[in-house]
């Protein structure tokens, strides 16, 4: 009794850590893609690629190209979470001078904002240790990557946290409707949704903005509208419905240290010791975290 449970619980885990090695990229990639597009290009851009890309699914499976209408609510907060907020408010503070690390700072914090959520959006009730431990992730790998590139509060953080925000939003309001359709076209149904304000935008942007197309800008466009946009969701809004959003969130905990993984793999950035004691701690608190039950 109660092995079901638990067994989905751990499926779930495991899934929403597929989607959170998906989005580590996304920072790399947004700089990447802003070195020959416009950031508010590459933030629309990449919702309307993967709308499209989105519609195509949904025809190929047959289901029909928007969600319930009951349900566009819904629909209308995760589109302005993960679909435009998230991209635009990172997007503009990598722009401003934001590094791939220091952006990290945001998904450091996620976990607790989307639990947060999660408390008032999908009615799940944490025991006290899991925010203890959460809070306690949270601490470490803040302070690790604010010690590290010495971050100070300007307007770059002020429009991260905007992004920490909107993800919160868009991740709970995904993982709870996944509880009864498929995560896959949960994002389907959002990014389609929003297709009727990404594409006009999207299309006067490239033809008023100027657009470099070099390998590495392509390639990094490719990602943040292919992978991080669409296929991340697929496992991350899954996990999220098994796992429970508070708990299975917490796998976003490792998303920092992750993403200065693909720093220091892209871009060369060098981290000492402290990376190996910030590892270890943030994955200490995620088992607790996974072992105090909703």
């Amino acid at each position: 009794m109660g092995g079901a449970p638990e067994r989905a619980r751990r499926q779930g885990t495991a899934l929403a850590f597929l989607g959170v090695l998906a989005f580590s990229g996304s920072f790399p990639g947004t700089v990447y893609a802003m070195e020959g597009f416009n950031p508010w290009l590459v933030a629309t851009g990449r919702a309307t690629i993967a709308g499209v890309i989105a519609m195509a699914c949904l025809k190929a499976a047959n289901r029909p190209l928007l969600p319930p209408r009951h349900l566009w609510p819904a629909y209308a907060l995760i589109s302005l979470g993960v679909v435009f907020g998230f991209p635009v408010f990172s997007g503009l503070a990598l722009d401003l001078g934001a590094s791939t690390a220091h952006a990290a700072v945001v998904t450091a914090l996620l976990p607790a904002a989307t639990a947060a959520c999660a408390v008032v959006r999908a009615g799940e009730r944490p025991r006290p240790l899991f925010w203890v431990a959460c809070t306690a992730g949270a601490i470490a790998i803040t302070t690790f990557t604010l010690t590290q590139h010495q971050g100070t509060a300007s307007w770059p953080d002020l429009l991260l946290a905007g992004a920490l925000v909107s993800a919160a939003i868009g991740y709970t309001e995904g993982g709870r409707l996944s509880r009864q359709t498929p995560g896959w076209q949960v994002i389907s149904h959002a990014l389609v949704f929003s297709l009727p304000l990404t594409v006009p935008v999207t299309a006067a942007l490239a033809l008023t903005t100027p657009m470099t197309f070099t390998p590495q800008a392509i390639s990094g466009f490719a990602y943040v509208a292919v992978i991080s946009m669409f296929l991340g969701f697929f496992p991350w809004y899954e996990g999220l419905a098994r796992g429970g959003i508070a708990r299975a969130g917490q796998t976003q905990l490792t998303q920092p240290l992750l993403t200065l993984v693909w720093a220091w793999f892209l871009m060369g950035e060098r981290f000492g010791l402290a990376t190996v004691v910030a590892a270890l701690a943030v994955l200490v608190c995620v088992a607790i975290t996974q072992r105090a039950r909703t």
